[in-house]
């Protein structure tokens, strides 16, 4: 944790130099359309997308420094890489293909060129990774740090698109990957930046690569997608989990008019995460149940497809829909029932 490469004079170009369109310039330079459907991207008053005749998928997500990333231990090339993929993830929790991305930034003046640079570095590594075109979006100056608006926009047939709202309430809850490494990550990067400020030592972050990168350049799980189909599996509701595994669960079963159960001895955690968790004096299952930001996908499939993805080791089956009075419960590991309470994060709180 070190001041910003960016500040040396001699290095640093300001963005007044190039003006908002001479920097949407060397933006669009970069730039190199992929996808049949992008008619046209950034060099007009708008982007020009054909939907070939599938239904579209919108999704606008923002980030502003100080709520939702801190500089002090965010390389501005993950945090571009990020900012894509946590729109992309939100596509592929409808079953649709991202096809488009669009860009708005808002821009401080101790940003100069070359920090934009490195953010639109991470922003077009993730869209080459995940085969998606940035065709547009717009810069204006900020007076709160750096602001960061993405819109995806993704394709998918009328009769393949799954929302939030279908599960049955007997169907099983499962999820992709393994929860609550995101959240420990955080809270590693939050420590180390507390001794430095404190006494100046380098961040020691040995042993911690796993939940590190996955606070900081998460990935969109376009593989369970693949998977699902390749198992003949449709789930009946998805949704991904950025706010916390209880807060997405008691959305499906909101929105689908059930209730949920979801077992704590389910619940899969990583070693790391599990470890770390307890340096921190915090409960492993907590940590998975409320941390947020895993990007994993929580969906619900019918009973009858239980064989389909029995043991396959990259999703879990957690729980089980239920009537809708029996409410939202966690079992515990010796059996107890308690009700099951999202704390995870919340857009709209005060904070500081």
């Amino acid at each position: 944790m070190t001041d910003s490469p960016f500040q040396d004079p001699d290095t640093r170009t300001e963005l007044s130099a190039l003006g908002e369109f001479g920097l949407i310039t060397r933006i669009a330079e970069r730039i190199q359309l992929q996808q049949a459907s992008s008619v046209k991207g950034i060099g007009d008053d708008a982007a020009v997308i054909d939907p070939q005749g599938m239904h579209q998928v919108v999704t606008t997500d923002m980030l502003v420094e100080g709520i939702h990333f801190d500089l002090a231990y965010s390389p501005l090339m993950h945090l571009g890489y990020k900012a894509i993929v946590v729109n992309l993830s939100d596509v592929y929790a409808m079953n649709a293909e991202p096809r488009q991305v669009t860009v708005a930034l808002g821009l401080s003046n101790r940003f100069p060129v070359e920090a934009v640079d490195e953010l639109y570095a991470g922003m077009l590594l993730a869209c080459g990774n995940y085969g998606v075109d940035l065709v547009g979006g717009d810069t204006t100056a900020s007076r709160s740090g750096l602001i960061i608006s993405i819109t995806a926009i993704g394709a998918v047939k009328r009769e393949d698109i799954i929302y939030r709202s279908g599960a049955g309430s007997s169907d099983l809850l499962v999820v992709s990957g393994d929860l609550g490494g995101a959240y420990m990550g955080l809270q590693v990067l939050e420590r180390e930046k507390a001794v430095f400020k404190e006494t100046g030592a380098q961040p020691d972050l040995v042993g911690h690569d796993y939940i590190i990168e996955r606070q900081l350049k998460p990935e969109a799980r376009k593989d369970i997608i693949a998977l699902l189909h390749t198992l003949d599996v449709r789930p009946t509701s998805m949704i991904d989990i950025s706010d916390g595994l209880a807060s997405e669960a008691m959305h499906l079963a909101r929105a689908s008019g059930v209730g949920v159960r979801i077992h704590d001895d389910k619940l899969p955690i990583d070693p790391t995460t599990y470890s770390t968790a307890r340096d921190f004096n915090l409960d492993p299952s907590t940590c998975a149940l409320n941390g947020g930001e895993d990007y994993e996908l929580l969906f619900t499939i019918a009973q009858a497809d239980y064989v389909k993805v029995k043991g396959n080791p990259s999703i879990t089956v957690i729980g089980h829909m239920t009537d809708p009075d029996r409410g939202f419960t966690l079992v515990d590991k010796n059996g107890g029932e308690h009700p099951l309470q999202a704390q995870g994060w919340d857009a709209l709180l005060k904070r500081g």
